[in-house]
């Protein structure tokens, strides 16, 4: 671990020759983008060798996931060393090696509420891509109240039967694993009777059913229990329900935290890696002559690094131990409505150019329909000002 100023000098020379060495060439001369991420799984297909070659040598490291044990398949870096790691994979245009729910999500939430054989069952699995996650939280009729979900889960004895339906689940038809909220307790409170269960995708009874969007492509899904047989254990200590029986909610929670600031901090990516200034000077017209425009882009880009010192900040606070909390709905609030702003300002700026769906600088009509969502997801707007008004700044109820 690096202590000090010079150790972390010489931390980011080290890794940013590793990266070099690592990373083939031809894979950072890339637009960094939706289309490039690799995504892992029993059922993955590289575009080329070299996104292979890349995972593989980042596995192997600990790499695409620097923050975790290195029992589990982490590098055991501490937070600064994995921010010079970051850092330099944006200054060297690499690619991410590897993306999941399982990193950004399921991960951390096992990392507090598993036990150590899940852990060690699960996380290697997770470190290495061989297993890709989805998400089973929301219902048709339990999205932003998502302590309403009725999916059941009844206890069989040796297994539990679930029925019900889960929606928007991202990319369901193509994930192997879910980890969803079903009621055990139907009975209880509604934050109370739930619990957090790891289900096979390839189990008889789940389907999948994708959404069509506006954007012409389908990362939603419904997805469909019907009479799902469901193990509760998948080896000794190793049960299929995260944390306790009836006590899902706590780990739902804890991963919502993750949810939204994964979500919030997606907002500081642009268009394969460029920022506002590089992109507008990319255009055929000279945009930035105009006050307003210009205005507009350095507003964005101020806000942008603000945005992310302030990430950073509370990164470490929950590296003391203290957590990041209620505080992440703001972190998801900004996050999402500053990318909504930041596309407002590129279709502006693109003119008629950028109406075409694939014109010359990307797919940015698509891009700039999907920001519609971003603050939807992973709990609507309303509901993040909601939770700020009433846990962080604690103003009195009507």
């Amino acid at each position: 671990m690096a202590d000090n100023t010079t150790d972390l000098s010489k931390f980011r020379e080290k890794i940013a020759d590793w990266i070099v060495e690592n990373c083939p060439a031809t894979l950072r001369n890339r637009p960094i983008g939706e289309d490039s991420i690799v995504w892992g799984g029993r059922n993955w297909t590289f575009d080329d060798d070299d996104q292979r070659v890349w995972m593989e040598n980042a596995i192997t490291k600990g790499m695409t996931a620097p923050r975790w044990p290195t029992a589990y398949g982490g590098a055991g870096l501490s937070r600064a060393e994995e921010k010079i790691f970051r850092d330099e994979m944006v200054r060297l245009k690499a690619p991410s090696p590897l993306e999941s729910f399982g990193l950004w999500m399921l991960g951390p939430a096992l990392l507090a509420f598993g036990t150590e054989e899940q852990k060690l069952h699960f996380l290697p699995q997770i470190t290495s891509g061989k297993i890709r996650w989805c998400q089973g939280y929301s219902e048709p009729g339990a999205g932003s109240d998502l302590a309403s979900v009725q999916t059941r889960a009844e206890d069989m004895g040796d297994h539990w039967l679930i029925n019900g339906q889960k929606i928007w689940t991202s990319y369901a038809d193509k994930a192997d694993w879910i980890f969803a909220l079903v009621r055990t307790d139907r009975d209880a409170p509604k934050h109370k009777g739930i619990s957090f269960v790891l289900i096979d995708m390839t189990t008889p009874g789940v389907s999948t059913k994708p959404i069509q969007l506006i954007s012409g492509k389908s990362p939603f899904c419904e997805t469909f229990f019907d009479n799902v047989k469901v193990p509760k254990s998948y080896g000794e200590n190793i049960p299929s329900q995260v944390g306790e029986i009836n006590r899902g909610w706590d780990v739902a929670k804890h991963l919502l935290t993750h949810e939204r600031e994964m979500i919030g901090s997606g907002a500081q990516g642009l268009l394969g890696g460029r920022s506002m200034g590089e992109f507008l000077s990319s255009l055929d017209t000279d945009i930035l002559a105009d006050p307003v425009i210009n205005t507009q882009a350095m507003e964005l880009e101020v806000d942008s690094l603000a945005f992310g010192m302030t990430l950073d900040r509370y990164k470490d606070q929950a590296e003391s131990g203290r957590g990041v909390g209620n505080a992440s709905a703001m972190l998801k609030y900004y996050g999402t409505e500053m990318n909504k702003r930041r596309y407002e300002l590129l279709m502006s700026a693109s003119g008629s150019e950028g109406v075409e769906w694939d014109g010359p600088h990307g797919s940015l009509a698509p891009e700039w329909l999907r920001t519609k969502a971003n603050s939807i997801e992973g709990g609507t707007s309303e509901v993040m000002l909601d939770i700020l008004s009433k846990r962080v700044l604690e103003l009195p109820l009507k």
